[in-house]
């Protein structure tokens, strides 16, 4: 019987040790889990969904889900307003800076932090910038082929054009009043206040006669080339030198800056739009989990699927900024203050500015 007992008692602290053994390898296993197993991230775009800039995070998301540890759910929420500033000013003072909410803006919003436009709650130099899925692209000014301008010198002889954008200091807005300004035409008119789908339809159905646009137009109308429902007038290359395979024999911009100062205010528009489309965190956001995400982008970047997976979506090939460029492209952004206040004036809603 006693060597029964001590069986008995032997086997109690085997099982005993086996389960503290396997407790302890347990709490080890969830103390090692990623943070980002099981979670939700939202993607908070300062825009409204359907566009180019929606495109281009959507080709990013699944990327993300692959390469952030734990393949978190990723989410999208929409907040137009103020060309981007409405989801940039959240992001910087009321989102949750817990790693799980990321913003994605346009350009524009590093461009009105610059010009120190108003609605800007947010600092340009504390908002953390972690990429963007492109920064090189072409802008081209476009008219209907049904207001019978097909060529430069019909255009500059037509009065009151009617330009369709997205809001007063929206980029394309800003650009399509500096085309109009450079190209001396005459009395244009701007009408705002639409979504990019909503836009493109306005303009085939004759509500407006002309848009500037980012030249991934056609990947959501590629009728508008096929069926020649367009005609395309100058091209702004950036950036400055990189030529588009179908716009290549297009005047780019440059050639009509007649003035120092019209070439400095191009400059800096180019230099607001490399900033590309990028990806913002809250500024409060733990460092680890901001590197997580980081590195996430960066191994997404580089990833051969992406590449096919943004042409698919986007209709054109990427050209990416990993955060630490995009960091840098913020730095060195320029702030002559009379190129400055002379951008303003393009992007607000005031008369024309001469050049």
């Amino acid at each position: 019987m006693k060597t029964d007992k001590n069986r008995c008692g032997s086997a109690t602290l085997w099982i005993i040790a086996w389960l503290l053994t396997a407790a302890l390898a347990a709490t080890d296993a969830y103390a090692q889990a990623p943070f980002y197993q099981g979670k939700t991230i939202t993607i908070i775009h300062g825009r409204a969904p359907g566009g180019s800039g929606d495109l281009r995070v959507r080709a990013v998301t699944p990327f993300l889900h692959k390469y952030i540890p734990g393949n978190p759910t990723i989410v999208h929420e929409y907040m137009d307003g103020g060309g981007g500033r409405k989801a940039a000013n959240y992001i910087f003072a009321a989102a949750r800076a817990d790693g799980l909410s990321i913003g994605n803006v346009g350009g524009g919003v590093v461009a009105n932090a610059i010009l120190g436009e108003q609605g800007v709650q947010y600092d340009l130099d504390k908002l953390p910038f972690i990429g963007s899925p492109y920064s090189a692209t072409h802008y081209l000014f476009v008219t209907r082929r049904e207001v019978g301008l097909r060529n430069l010198e019909k255009l500059r002889a037509h009065t009151g054009l009617r330009i369709g954008a997205q809001s007063v200091g929206h980029t394309n807005y800003t650009l399509g009043r500096i085309f109009a300004s450079i190209l001396g035409l005459k009395e244009t008119k701007y009408v705002t206040g639409y979504s990019i789908p909503e836009r493109d339809v306005a303009l085939m159905r004759g509500e407006i006669d002309a848009i500037t646009n980012s030249d991934d137009f056609y990947a959501r109308n590629p009728e508008w080339i096929e069926k020649a429902l367009v005609d395309f007038h100058v091209v702004m290359e950036i950036p400055k030198g990189e030529k588009h395979l179908q716009f290549s024999k297009l005047p780019e911009i440059d050639t009509f800056a007649k003035t120092e100062r019209t070439r400095k205010l191009l400059s800096m528009f180019r230099l607001f739009r490399l900033s590309g489309s990028p990806f913002i965190l809250p500024p409060a956001t733990p460092k680890d989990r901001a590197e997580i995400i980081k590195e996430g982008l960066r191994k997404a970047f580089k990833d051969p699927e992406f590449v096919k997976e943004y042409r698919k979506v986007v209709g054109e090939d990427p050209t990416p900024l990993l955060p630490e460029e995009n960091e840098r492209a913020i730095r060195e952004l320029p702030r002559d203050p009379e190129i400055v206040e002379l951008f303003k004036k393009f992007a607000g809603a005031g008369p024309l500015p001469a050049l």
